[in-house]
């Protein structure tokens, strides 16, 4: 995993509250994401974890605070420059027209085409690529609908990796996944990482972050947050009060393994 040096981050997040319907979820938020990072978001269902990606994203403002991409305030991006830099993966995706798998995993392309231009070569060519990584290249031609559930989750991801940005904000990448998928999945987005992305992720499975994640962001409810490295933060302490049970720690090859009571 990378170690990261002192820089600029790609992402940099100050102070930023995540408020919905008058609750607080989260308060004061300050992190920053840099080049090399996987950083993992770890939470109990409805602490905000998805709502914290989606103001990351843009999607919805901060109830306070600010967040910069690449220097420059996130409201002031225009969402086409911003798509170039950021992707974002939803916990969902619809399919509102019939495409075929290799169509779209184009959509990724679209930040990157002129108006009124043709996909090149080179766009069909990172498509392709996408959908080797996810293990989609047998079915390119196979009309969206007739996927199962799983193979829909990684035809989303291989757009996702089709678009290119420098910083990926993933929601839940691994739903929806039989355990070998999760984990090549996983193991893309560190290979995004280390050649110079930052990956943001939400993961359910704290063994998964203590073995992908460089950083984690634990989010408690309430507005209560902690965040730093995965070998500090991931720990029994931290891990029982996240999720409100006992959590305990195995060594497995030479893997930290978390299991609960």
């Amino acid at each position: 995993m990378s170690t990261g040096v002192a820089r600029d981050p790609l992402l940099a997040v100050s102070s930023v509250d995540v408020d919905i319907a008058g609750r607080h979820l989260v308060e004061g938020l300050t992190f920053g994401a840099h080049r090399g990072e996987f950083i993992a978001v770890l939470g109990e269902n409805g602490v905000g974890k998805t709502l914290t990606l989606h103001t990351l994203a843009g999607l919805r403002p901060a109830a306070a605070g600010s967040i910069v991409v690449q220097g420059q305030d996130l409201r002031e991006w225009p969402r086409r420059a911003l798509a170039r830099v950021l992707g974002l993966l939803t916990q969902s995706s619809e399919d509102p027209f019939p495409s075929t798998v290799l169509e779209t995993a184009l959509i990724g392309r679209h930040p990157h085409i002129d108006f009124w231009r043709w996909e090149s070569e080179h766009d069909y060519g990172t498509a392709r690529r996408a959908l080797v990584d996810v293990d989609l290249a047998a079915r390119e031609e196979r009309t969206v609908e007739t996927l199962s559930g799983g193979e829909r989750r990684r035809l989303a991801i291989a757009t996702v990796l089709t678009q290119e940005p420098l910083l990926y904000l993933l929601d839940e990448p691994t739903n929806h996944l039989d355990p070998h998928h999760q984990l090549e999945i996983l193991h893309l987005f560190r290979a995004r990482a280390d050649q110079g992305a930052s990956v943001i992720a939400t993961l359910h499975d704290a063994t998964l972050a203590a073995r992908f994640a460089d950083q984690v962001l634990l989010l408690f409810g309430g507005g209560a947050w902690v965040y730093g490295s995965s070998a500090s933060m991931l720990d029994t302490t931290h891990l029982t009060r996240l999720y409100r049970t006992s959590i305990h720690e195995l060594e497995f090859r030479g893997r930290r393994v978390f299991v609960s009571e």
